[in-house]
């Protein structure tokens, strides 16, 4: 069974990749949990994300977003004392921002869904990628929402951290067109997680 080359032999890695990488998401929760990994893994691999994930659940909680948009220092310190997340002040702070301000995108378009899949028109982009070369790491709509992101006050939302967004919640199949998964995802049209 083909898969994209970045899909290493790592049960893990490979589990993420055959069952939810590329994969649409429409759910808010689930949104915003890609929102705080995908901050948490700048500068790191995702791999170190992945073994991490079920404690970050744990000490966000359960990402959710009214949950942690309450957090305050004593819940920062919590954080920072937990050896199963990134110890980072600056992106532990991040993940409390970003909720506060997905409250108020939800409170604006009626849902964090609807703010995301604004940028790609509503639909996945169907890319069709040869080799893991050809893939970009940031494209127009990734930049686009990077910028009205960062306006809006999101933190660790640069334009490739956006992309890796984008690829890993569906909102463009980026698996190369020799892995099995790429024409799966292709047919799936738009259905959600």
């Amino acid at each position: 069974m083909n898969r994209c080359a970045w899909a290493e032999t790592d049960p893990l890695y490979v589990a993420y990749h055959d069952q939810e990488w590329g994969v649409p998401v429409h759910n808010d929760r689930l949104l915003f949990e890609f929102l705080i990994l995908e901050g948490a893994q700048a500068g790191l691999s995702w791999l170190t994300i992945l073994k991490k994930r079920e404690a970050y659940r744990e000490g966000f909680a359960g990402f959710d977003p009214v949950k942690v948009a309450a957090f305050g220092s004593h819940d920062v310190e919590r954080l920072l004392a937990d050896a199963g997340i990134v110890r980072n002040r600056l992106k532990v702070e991040s993940a409390i921002v970003n909720a506060q301000a997905v409250l108020g995108i939800q409170e604006e378009f009626g849902s964090f869904a609807a703010y995301q899949w604004s940028f790609v028109g509503g639909h996945t982009i169907q890319n069709a990628w040869r080799t893991l070369a050809e893939i970009p790491a940031t494209t127009p709509e990734a930049e686009q929402m990077s910028k009205d992101m960062r306006r809006r006050g999101f933190r660790f939302a640069g334009p490739t951290i956006i992309y890796a967004r984008l690829q890993a919640t569906g909102m463009v199949n980026d698996h190369t067109t020799d892995c099995f998964r790429w024409s799966e995802l292709g047919d799936m049209g738009d259905r959600t997680t």
